[in-house]
């Protein structure tokens, strides 16, 4: 509830590609509260609050571990990197010092990943 996402996806994302990402985002969330909170009703009718409680931190902690596994904790914002996805010539690649360049990182159409821990990507 406290995670300011708005501040996240923003970080995250360039401009044009904020409306769907903000839509999607949306969508995940509830999606994930019309399966969670029916399951906790039926939980609590039926099994009490301990077993709730258990299986609802189960879930909580599952998704924490999901996060921090796929989540670029420490991340700079500028990343040097080199592109094996792209041709020498293109634009993207315009101030590439032997195929090396820097810029803020966002996960887009020419950066469809996080760089290794090399800094390549392709």
């Amino acid at each position: 509830i406290l995670t300011p996402s708005g501040r996240l996806l923003q970080r995250s994302s360039h401009p044009p590609d904020r409306p769907a990402l903000y839509a999607a985002q949306f969508a995940l969330s509830h999606a994930c509260w019309l399966i969670c909170y029916p399951l906790a009703g039926w939980l609590q009718t039926s099994n009490g609050t301990f077993v709730t409680l258990l299986v609802l931190t189960a879930l909580a902690v599952g998704g924490l571990l999901v996060a921090r596994q796929v989540w670029a904790s420490g991340a700079k914002r500028d990343l040097a990197h080199m592109h094996t996805n792209l041709p020498p010539d293109h634009p993207h690649l315009h101030n590439a010092v032997d195929g090396w360049h820097s810029h803020e990182f966002i996960v887009d159409d020419e950066h469809p990943r996080w760089p290794d821990r090399h800094g390549m990507l392709g």
